[in-house]
């Protein structure tokens, strides 16, 4: 393959990089929220309940900035504190999962839907080649943030 080619592949893959970023941000002032914001309470979706020691790890945020994070989400309801079960000192953060989905579903319905009817039209052969590269483009952001972070 041509360097072109890969040039044209990196451009492309930055200006999606940027659109998303954009669209997030959009999604989440009609959400009420930052951009960031609303990317981190993706991880507690994701992963449901957790403790904020946990959540400033799997986002690399410091443990001040966590508290922050969990007092915004928390006076939208969008999460709560609770304790542990046997362990009061432990304080697990449970996202408010039906009142988050409320709040997103309806502006990521459009996006969904088209993303959705864009994805049904390649073959399951082209399918797999979008997967591999996702797949690890993705684990090469993982290897460069831990190294970026390691420094």
């Amino acid at each position: 393959m041509g360097p072109e080619i890969i040039k044209q592949i990196r451009k492309l893959t930055q200006s999606y990089a940027y659109t998303s970023l954009r669209m997030h941000e959009a999604v989440a002032r009609k959400a009420g929220l930052s951009g960031t914001d609303h990317k981190y309470l993706g991880f507690l979706l994701e992963r449901g309940e957790m403790t904020a020691g946990e959540l400033a790890s799997l986002t690399e945020l410091t443990t001040g900035a966590i508290t922050g994070l969990i007092d915004r989400f928390e006076k939208k309801n969008l999460v709560k504190r609770k304790f542990a079960e046997g362990d009061r000192r432990k304080v697990l953060i449970e996202p408010n999962t039906k009142l988050i989905m409320a709040l997103f579903e309806p502006l990521y319905r459009d996006f969904r839907h088209k993303s959705e009817k864009l994805t049904a039209t390649f073959s399951e052969k082209e399918v797999k080649v979008i997967e591999r590269y996702l797949t690890q483009a993705i684990a090469i952001m993982q290897e460069t943030t831990t190294t970026l972070n390691d420094k």
